[in-house]
């Protein structure tokens, strides 16, 4: 299985450097304002995927946060309730028939 998974490793990492030498040629992004960025394609792919990861990661922290938030809610130690002398000392309880 390990050996499985790294050659589907070697196969995607090949298939992504095969990408980036078919796509060396420059490109140009233009801005507002005349402005103008030219890099090669690859490099510009690569940063709209950083900088789309880096903002799907920015608007997960806020729900990440509540969440953290509400575990830490529930982790917190609550004194045991007073159990009745009647109760049973077993975790399950027990029913009238025995069963």
């Amino acid at each position: 299985m390990r050996t499985l998974v790294w050659l589907l490793r070697a196969l995607l990492f090949f298939t992504l450097f095969a990408f980036a030498l078919n796509n060396s040629h420059e490109a140009s992004v233009r801005w507002f304002f005349g402005h103008e960025w030219r890099a090669p394609q690859v490099i510009i792919v690569l940063v709209a995927f950083g900088l789309g990861a880096a903002f799907g990661v920015l608007a997960m922290v806020p729900a990440w946060w509540r969440h953290r938030r509400a575990a830490q809610r529930i982790e917190t130690p609550v004194a045991p309730a007073p159990s009745a002398p009647d109760a049973p000392t077993t975790p399950y309880a027990a029913h009238q028939d025995g069963v």
